[in-house]
């Protein structure tokens, strides 16, 4: 075996010895498997910023981003995670590690847009301090400290993210709170001001927070209009119900995202194509010159609503001013 070789080996093993190491450290943190495996392992150790030859007491608390976590992995452990996995360890690994109040999100800035690509995560100062002890002599009785704590640290995280959402009542006097930011913001305009004007009495069936895609879903009452919603399907961020005039209006929030242009008109057609309401396609738009981006690409029989012009509709062609095409 040459010296280059064997050179690759001693990394390699110092690198697997410190992924078992992590994930043990995740399991004795009463976390399931999928939050001990090797993908979470290896987030952790990012968050560290640990490297395979150095100590746990070495271990850092940098603020990370989910795409500098990856290039950290790939970097120093070799791992390359392709660009389409970055949804999944957000969502089935970092965002248990904040519910279980192992690392914070956006220390820095809390109010900070779900949809922000500064988005980042920090190790919580007191995991920390456990984690860095691991293999010291008393990690043992420090770990049981910390899991008679650790309750009361995720009460404290969990009240500080919910001072941070949006307080809104729906028209029907129920009470939501949506993230802050995003295009959570122009949802709440499009319930207070378009709802009120354009769609009285309207049920609201349906809101896409950004960070609970279901919060608002009535999922009887789309089975009895003969909707079934597919998981999978991209949903619009606001369905409402206008039950005397049997409309579904489905209205799009294009502050981060786009208008209903042609291609998302047949989505939005087929994920409904069971209703036996009519279907009103709605673009939400922040103000008439963020419009100006959208013109060329917003789809005909839809309509158009401005939020600094709340009193006025935008009609694209059609016999109908308002109201579901057959």
């Amino acid at each position: 075996m040459s010296e280059q070789t064997a050179l690759d080996v001693s990394g390699s093993d110092l690198r697997e010895t410190r992924i078992a190491e992590a994930r043990h450290i995740l399991s004795l943190l009463n976390f399931d498997a999928e939050r001990s495996n090797e993908r979470s392992a290896l987030v952790l150790l990012a968050l560290l910023e640990l490297r395979p030859e150095a100590e746990w007491n070495a271990a850092e608390r940098p603020m990370l981003r989910t795409v500098q976590i990856m290039q950290w992995l790939r970097d120093v452990y070799g791992k390359d995670y392709k660009p389409n996995t970055r949804e999944t360890i957000r969502r089935s690994t970092l965002h248990q590690f904040a519910e279980a109040g192992l690392v914070v999100q956006n220390p820095d800035r809390p109010d900070r847009p779900t949809n922000s690509p500064q988005w980042c995560y920090q190790i919580e100062p007191v995991a920390y301090g456990l984690i860095t002890a691991f293999k010291r002599d008393d990690f043992s009785e420090r770990l049981k400290d910390y899991l008679i704590e650790r309750p009361g640290l995720q009460s404290l995280y969990a009240r500080e993210r919910e001072m941070n959402r949006i307080p809104l009542q729906l028209p029907g006097g129920k009470e939501v709170t949506l993230s802050p930011g995003g295009q959570n913001v122009l949802i709440v305009q499009v319930i207070k001001e378009f709802c009120e004007r354009y769609t009285p009495n309207g049920e609201v069936l349906y809101i896409g927070d950004a960070d609970d895609k279901w919060q608002v879903f009535e999922k009887e009452v789309f089975a009895e209009l003969g909707v079934t919603v597919d998981s999978h399907g991209k949903m619009p961020d606001v369905v409402v119900y206008l039950r005397e005039k049997n409309w579904l209006v489905l209205i799009e929030a294009a502050s981060s995202h786009g208008p209903v242009d042609h291609k998302r008109y047949r989505e939005l057609s087929n994920l409904f194509r069971g209703s036996t309401a009519g279907l009103v396609f709605i673009s939400a738009l922040p103000s008439r010159i963020e419009l100006r981006k959208y013109l060329k690409d917003i789809a005909w029989e839809t309509d158009v609503w401005c939020a600094d012009n709340p009193t006025h509709l935008i009609h694209f062609n059609g016999e109908r001013f308002l109201g579901p095409y057959s």
